[in-house]
């Protein structure tokens, strides 16, 4: 099985391209930091989300409250290829989705360069946070962008580098009960947040170099943590944490920098949608509770390589 869900993490591996081909990911559950035209440093991660297999063998569920944020974490040592699309629009480049890398406009980023994702790639340096919300009533950035009806959840693709490119200069990794659902469409998206300052790493390796006949797609569904406990009997997750919970724990913040791999530019297509708090407010709507004013913490700085914040 090329992914699988095992303790809330989702796996893809290509041991047919090489033994250590493998990546992991998970979904952290965060703090929605304010939409108030501020740019925040990174928030932590509170845990992984449950993640559940549904009944594919190529799709997952995953539980949200509305207005809850999330960021993405990915690990493992052997190189991947990813692109990754907010129902059908692709998160970096604000386009119409496609499993296939589109080099040409660097729709897809490159694992472990890039260990960690928090939103929509709005600008050199900054990103918009990934916030869960309903579908039908426009607040999702796929529903600003596509004119075609809103698919929700998240779709994933992986391309594994070529053997015979890690051959040529190895590291390492390791691999880590099922739980399947029967899971219905996602119910859910992900619209724009509070601004967050957050590097999208430029590619660095040849085109070449990746194994684009061995790619993997993967969608995880959203659903609403009612939804979720009728699908699956389980309790859903504790409530979206607030600024006073994270004043309270004394967790940090963080600043990373990757002097490595360079920042690329911001799509202007995401640049252009609208946040959910503006959104709602051109329709005279407030979709989303304010978060209580806190005093942002001096953020951890983490730079270079690949350090979790989790």
């Amino acid at each position: 099985m090329p992914a699988f869900v095992e303790y809330d993490t989702l796996t893809i591996a290509c041991p047919e391209v090489h033994p250590e081909a493998t990546m992991e990911m998970t979904f952290q559950r965060t703090l929605r930091v304010p939409d108030d035209g501020t740019e925040y440093n990174l928030p932590p991660g509170l845990g992984s989300f449950p993640l559940r297999q549904n009944d594919s063998a190529d799709g997952a569920l995953l539980p949200m409250w509305q207005s809850e944020a999330c960021w993405i974490d990915f690990s493992g040592r052997y190189p991947f290829l990813v692109t990754i699309a907010a129902g059908s629009i692709n998160v970096v480049t604000g386009t119409p989705w496609s499993a296939s890398p589109n080099f040409e406009e660097e729709d897809y980023f490159e694992v472990p360069e890039q260990p960690w994702l928090d939103g929509f790639n709005v600008g050199e340096g900054t990103v918009r946070q990934f916030v869960a919300m309903p579908l039908g009533d426009g607040y999702t950035v796929e529903e600003q962008l596509s004119a075609d009806p809103a698919i929700g959840g998240i779709h994933i693709s992986a391309y594994p580098l070529k053997a015979s490119v890690w051959n040529a200069q190895p590291p390492r990794h390791t691999i880590p009960d099922f739980m399947v659902c029967a899971a219905s469409a996602s119910d859910m998206g992900l619209g724009g947040g509070g601004s967050i300052r957050q590097t999208i790493a430029s590619p660095l390796r040849q085109h070449d170099d990746w194994d684009l006949d061995h790619g993997i797609e993967f969608t995880v569904d959203i659903a609403n943590s009612d939804v979720w406990q009728q699908l699956t009997g389980e309790v859903p997750p504790t409530m979206p944490p607030s600024a006073a919970d994270y004043t309270r724990a004394g967790l940090p913040w963080f600043l990373w920098y990757n002097d490595f791999a360079g920042a690329r530019g911001g799509s202007a297509e995401l640049a252009n949608t609208k946040s959910i708090k503006d959104y709602g407010t051109a329709h005279g709507t407030k979709p989303l509770s304010e978060n209580e004013s806190f005093d942002e913490p001096m953020p951890t700085v983490l730079g270079g390589q690949y350090t979790p914040k989790g």
